[in-house]
C-alpha cells in the first residue's frame, strides 16, 4: 500500500549561519532562483525560500554545526544547456567538482553551494535522463 504521494513540494538545504547571506546570493544571483515570501509562522529573519517553478520550492535553512561537505547527497537541477550553465558557474568563481561516475550520453556537472551542499546540474536533453519527478540520475 502507498501513502499516496502526488508530488514534491520543496527541498530543504542547510547552511551555517556565517554562510547565510553568501548562500542567499548564490541561489538568488548565480543560480537565478526568484525568492518567494515566507509564510507567517516561519523564521522570517533566517534563510530564504525560492520558487523553482512547477509548484516546487527550495528552502534555504540556517543550522548550527552543518557539515555538508562530507556528503554526496544532492539536488539535481535540469537545464536546457549544461555547457552554458557550467560556463556561467565557472565565471561566477564557483569550483566544478569532477564527475567521478560519468553516465554515458549524459551532460552533467557538480558543484557545492556556499554551505557545502552538493548540486548536480544536468542537461535536460541528454540521453538517459529521467523526468524531474522520477528520481536521481547520479545513482
Amino acid at each position: 500500500m502507498s501513502i499516496g504521494i502526488i508530488g514534491v513540494n520543496h527541498v530543504n538545504v542547510t547552511v551555517p549561519a556565517e554562510q547565510g547571506q553568501v548562500a542567499k546570493d548564490f541561489y538568488g544571483t548565480v543560480l537565478g532562483f526568484p525568492e518567494t515570501p515566507k509564510p507567517e509562522g516561519t523564521r522570517q529573519n533566517m534563510g530564504a525560500w525560492y520558487d523553482l517553478g512547477g509548484g516546487l520550492q527550495l528552502h534555504l535553512s540556517i543550522e548550527d554545526d552543518v557539515r555538508n561537505e562530507a556528503s554526496d547527497r544532492h539536488v539535481c537541477y535540469q537545464v536546457a544547456d549544461a555547457a552554458g550553465a557550467e560556463l556561467h558557474v565557472r565565471n561566477a568563481g564557483i569550483e566544478i567538482i569532477p564527475d567521478s561516475r560519468p553516465v554515458k550520453g549524459t551532460a552533467r556537472f557538480f558543484l557545492r553551494d556556499p554551505g557545502g551542499n552538493m548540486i548536480e546540474i544536468t542537461d535536460a536533453g541528454s540521453a538517459g535522463i529521467l523526468p524531474a519527478t522520477s528520481g536521481d540520475s547520479r545513482g
